[in-house]
């Protein structure tokens, strides 16, 4: 296939108008209402009441470079399937609805369509690829510290987002110029490297460790590293994650569970993960699958226990039934 494909970025849609969708979509579609002579058509995908308020007033984006900015897109459905086909989509839904949107994906796709999924998770590059028949999936994870803050605003605090994106195995010649460009404009901090999935682990050892044991102990971030019990879960839960790694060639670095740990004291005492706050919210849906689920499902393809993981994640499901 070409390494020209991506240049024409013409319709862009933004599946999932969350924290992180908000966050990145919100700043495409500013930039395209601000230079509509050169922007593509961006299209929000949303539902539920986050929906009808961004489809009467906009997204408030409360970015922490821009505080209080209205983001309009070209049009916002909660119906992907009347939409365009896209030359690029951000696909920003949580993990349990990701096989709903590639469905919904997978009657919409060109040949040349990029999908860049950020969703949390080392496995996902694998099940959008086997979702998506057509389109290039480029593995990716973006780091911003997002949430909605109520229907229709989302806010952000910290250092702004960023994409770090990469290859797609399947084509490896693909050429990102247009993405660069597609992003340097909408002010889009956004790294390209040829693997990327280094990097999709080494979030995850943080994000899988500290939702885990945030979700079972009730404590933020800041009181789980005050603990010495509990920072002894999460350093066990790396250890574990980081085993399944190696076993799978992914190279990480020698001292990512130090600097992971350490990460964890950056971020203010008071800080809940995404995953505890559901466990919190009675009946929500929660991502606790794509944490334990995968660690344990890996580990078990691997031949390596999970011991610490498995425990955390039966006491979390225990108390959901």
């Amino acid at each position: 296939m070409s390494s020209e494909i991506g240049y024409a970025l013409k319709d862009v849609w933004i599946y999932g108008v969350g924290g992180v969708g908000g966050y990145f979509g919100g700043k495409i579609a500013y930039e395209a209402t601000v230079h509509p002579e050169t922007a593509p058509k961006v299209y929000f995908i949303a539902r539920g009441d986050h929906f009808l308020a961004i489809r009467r007033r906009g997204l408030k984006l409360n970015a922490a470079e821009e505080y209080g900015i209205i983001c309009v897109p070209y049009h916002i459905t909660d119906r992907p399937e009347t939409l365009p086909e896209p030359d690029l989509c951000l696909l920003c839904v949580k993990s349990y609805d990701l096989d709903e949107a590639l469905r919904s994906l997978s009657n919409k796709m060109k040949d040349t369509t990029i999908i860049i999924p950020l969703l949390n998770g080392v496995d996902i590059y694998e099940r959008v690829r086997s979702g998506l028949k057509s389109g290039i999936v480029l593995p990716a994870c973006a780091y911003v510290g997002t949430h909605i803050e109520e229907v229709g605003v989302v806010t952000q605090k910290g250092a702004p987002g960023v994409i770090l994106c990469g290859k797609d195995p399947a084509f490896p010649d693909f050429n990102p110029e247009s993405l660069l460009s597609f992003f340097s404009n909408a002010d889009i901090k956004f790294t390209w490297v040829d693997n990327s999935f280094p990097a999709i682990w080494e979030k995850f050892i943080f994000i899988a460790a500290y939702g885990l044991v945030t979700a079972f102990s009730g404590k933020t971030l800041g009181e789980v590293n005050a603990d010495e019990e509990l920072r002894g879960l999460a350093d066990g839960i790396m250890r574990e994650i980081l085993a399944i790694a190696s076993k799978r060639g992914i190279a990480l670095p020698s001292d990512i569970i130090r600097t992971s740990i350490k990460k964890a004291d950056n971020f203010p005492c008071e800080t809940k993960t995404s995953y505890q706050r559901d466990i919190e919210d009675k009946g929500a849906l929660n991502e606790g699958d794509l944490f334990g689920g995968t660690i344990i499902r890996m580990g078990k393809q691997d031949g390596i226990l999970p011991p610490v993981t498995e425990w955390i994640y039966q006491k979390i499901e225990s108390r959901l039934r």
